[in-house]
């Protein structure tokens, strides 16, 4: 190499080495870690999205519950327990929901944290109405919190402090992305006000498949005339009595909609449109997210679009 040649070939060779060091510096401020050695795993779909976008790309946060399995009804596999025993943090929503919990935590064994989203959340208190549909016992222990995204931002605080806690390293980026999801939670609940205002005061009633639309109804303003399971949960059965109560309070207050979540069965939801002529509204996604190309893809997507459906069906 001649000596004309040695400057240019060390200018081209800074340059290039001047250009790998930024990738790899933006690389490192991208919040991106593939060392923290942590296992995320989230109990259902819209606990994991919610989790996932604490946690941004530092951690990848997996799903027990397959999609489109009520966790209601969850019956773990070994595979689960497996996947339970090689987590290191099991985020659930806790309030009662996951009555399968115990079983999995005993066969997995282990040490591990468990997030409670839900943690330091009060039970809504059942309109005097709902009482007479409801069991006492469950009337007071309702956890389906998620439903009113107000309530989520405790999901956020109480899923950011616990992975800060698992790693410290990450807390930063936690709390920012945390900042700014709890920021689009405040923007929804103001988007479904808005939707929900289309509706007549008169005419926001509810039935629905079970008493799952609790917290949803007295953010919104809706009153809940009945379910076709009298119970928070879809483990219960409705007697003959039940649905024959459920028919006069439809024929009394002339409620136009029953509002089922997706995959469920319409057997009697079909019986008692016969009786009444009341219209049957199908696939809400309330337990469990679409797939990626649904119309429920992520929590504030599967908001948007029960609430697109339910006031298209009232107003």
């Amino acid at each position: 190499m001649t000596k004309k040649q040695c400057p240019l070939f060390y200018s081209v060779l800074f340059l290039a080495l001047l250009e790998i060091s930024t990738i790899i510096s933006s690389c490192n401020t991208s919040g991106l870690s593939t060392d923290t050695g942590l296992k995320v795993v989230a109990a259902e779909s819209f606990i994991a999205d919610i989790a996932q976008n604490i946690a941004g790309d530092r951690l990848k946060i997996e799903t027990l519950l397959p999609l489109g399995v009520d966790p209601h009804e969850f019956e773990p596999t070994p595979q689960d327990v497996t996947k339970v025993a090689e987590s290191n943090i099991l985020i659930i929503n806790g309030a009662g929901l996951e009555t399968w919990l115990n079983i999995i935590l005993q066969n997995a064994g282990g040490n591990r944290q468990v997030i409670e989203a839900s943690k330091g959340l009060s039970a809504r208190t059942p309109r005097p109405e709902e009482m007479a549909l409801l069991d006492p016992a469950e009337a007071a222990n309702d956890p389906h919190f998620w439903l009113n995204p107000n309530n989520v931002i405790q999901y956020v605080e109480n899923i950011r402090d616990g992975l800060i806690q698992a790693d410290p390293n990450g807390k930063d980026i936690y709390t920012l992305n945390a900042e700014n999801y709890i920021q689009r939670l405040r923007e929804l609940d103001d988007w479904i006000k808005q939707q929900v205002s289309q509706i007549p005061a008169n005419q926001r009633l509810l039935i629905t498949n079970h008493e799952s639309l609790g917290y949803f109804a007295d953010q919104y303003g809706f009153q809940i005339i009945g379910t076709i399971i009298p119970s928070t949960s879809t483990e219960a059965s409705p007697s003959a009595q039940d649905i024959a109560h459920l028919i006069e309070k439809i024929k009394s207050t002339g409620a136009p909609a029953i509002f089922l979540e997706t995959g469920i069965n319409p057997q009697l939801a079909d019986q008692i449109s016969q009786e009444t002529g009341i219209n049957i509204v199908k696939d809400l996604y309330t337990h469990f997210l679409s797939d990626p190309q649904g119309p429920a893809s992520d929590y504030i997507t599967m908001m948007k679009y029960d609430t697109t459906v339910i006031v298209e069906a009232l107003k």
